[in-house]
């Protein structure tokens, strides 16, 4: 009496010798080339200080004090009506809305001393009340009475104006939320999510001490980019999904995602003539380095925001592909590839509405003020800061559906021919097809 045989675990779906072999070696290759494009493109010390002029705006006698808010006080700004600078208000006065704040330093020199400072800006709708900590710069008295007018942003007793706000102290809230997140990833991932972590946090240090520095140093952004993805997403599907066939297959369509990633960005931001300069930190930056190339910083920029997504719709697609495998043995490659990418167009579409929200949710401010402007959607489009928005999604869009396909056929490709369910049922030698 025939029986059937329940469908093998994934993790033991075999793989072919041929294609097993030459995706190794191109991972091996790749691999290498990572760690030798990290040696040649890892700045230096040096480096990064000779590209930075922030020292030329540093201010002798400054000090960062920690401040507790004693009482809130509605107040008035000293200037109350500035004349905007947008050519599209032009000549309109921009009311400011500023609170005082009674507070007491925590630390420094000046411990323990009361003063007043003003509030402004984003600071009066950020909910403030007593009991929060903000950060001040500080000049000492001698330091102020070099400054024309000191910062003009405080008010004193005796209405010296050397004390401005430099922000919120949000560390406690933060710490809390980063506590609750890693807690709710170890909790329902168990060790992979304790890996997923581990690999996070490699994917940080690897912008904070590669990434930044080299763009710093006038590094090209497109090869800081490939080498700096490279590495992260070798480490991170590896760490994160453990070390199998599965994974390399992957990683190799992830790898080649990238690839396109950067030609469609270099060629997007070449064509469409824009400078990087799309924004106020921008250039703020600019006027504090004399190194970094824009340009090259936007199209890394695109390339690192696509990781997430791309890594994504990847490894699904090499997971589907070894659980159609595992589930249906007698499947033929043609098959098993026409099945996944059934699986892929859905996830793309999902994948795609990821991309536009995130970046549509993150840039809203931007687009209420377009909206204002009440000018033709092709006018608006042409803005800069717009423009990088569109090329950036649009881009990283073109590359993940890209590598969805690729993904697919690579995983299919590494499966050994389908058996005949007949041969095996019977205990015959398997019929491969």
């Amino acid at each position: 009496m025939a029986h059937s045989h329940p469908p093998r675990p994934a993790r033991n779906v075999p793989t072919a010798l041929a294609p097993r072999r030459i995706v190794l070696a191109v991972l091996a290759l790749v691999i290498l080339s990572t760690g030798v494009g990290l040696v040649l493109l890892w700045p230096s010390r040096d480096a990064v200080d000779d590209a930075s002029l922030a020292d030329q705006f540093a201010v002798e006698g400054m000090t960062y004090p920690t401040v507790r808010i004693d009482a809130i006080n509605e107040g008035e700004c000293e200037d109350q009506s500035a004349v905007s600078d947008d050519p599209a208000f032009s000549g309109q006065s921009v009311v400011q809305h500023c609170d005082i704040a009674e507070v007491t330093i925590l630390d420094g020199a000046r411990a323990g001393e009361r003063t007043t400072v003003q509030l402004g800006g984003s600071l009066t709708a950020s909910g403030l009340r007593p009991g929060d900590t903000l950060r001040l710069m500080s000049l000492s008295d001698s330091a102020a009475d070099d400054q024309e007018g000191g910062l003009g942003s405080a008010v004193t007793e005796n209405e010296r104006s050397s004390d401005g706000v430099l922000g919120v102290v949000r560390n406690v809230p933060l710490a809390i939320l980063a506590i609750v997140f890693i807690g709710v990833v170890i909790a329902v991932g168990m060790l992979r999510g304790f890996l997923a972590l581990i690999a996070l946090g490699f994917s940080a240090m690897m912008v904070i001490y590669f990434v930044l520095p080299a763009l710093i140093a006038g590094g090209s952004g497109t090869a800081i980019a490939l080498v700096g993805a490279s590495a992260i997403m070798v480490v991170v599907l590896y760490l994160a999904h453990g070390v199998s066939m599965r994974t390399s297959a992957a990683l190799l369509g992830t790898l080649i995602g990238i690839g396109l990633m950067a030609g469609i960005a270099q060629v997007a931001v070449s064509t469409t003539r824009l400078s990087g300069l799309g924004d106020e930190t921008s250039n703020v930056l600019a006027s504090m380095t004399s190194e970094i190339d824009f340009r090259g910083l936007l199209t890394c920029g695109i390339i690192i925001a696509g990781l997430g997504v791309l890594n994504d719709v990847t490894i699904t697609q090499a997971s589907s592909v070894w659980e159609l495998r595992a589930a249906a043995p007698g499947l033929t490659r043609r098959e098993i590839s026409v099945r996944a990418m059934r699986i892929g167009r859905d996830h793309i579409a999902s994948a795609i509405y990821t991309i536009v929200f995130a970046y549509a949710g993150a840039a809203m401010s931007v687009l209420i003020l377009l909206y204002l402007y009440d000018q033709p959607m092709l006018n608006v489009l042409t803005q800069e800061d717009l423009s990088i928005e569109a090329v950036r999604t649009i881009t990283s869009g073109i590359g993940l559906v890209l590598a969805v396909p690729v993904t697919t056929w690579i995983a299919a490709w590494l499966l050994p021919p389908a058996v005949s369910p007949t041969n095996e049922a019977s205990g015959a030698r398997p019929r491969l097809r």
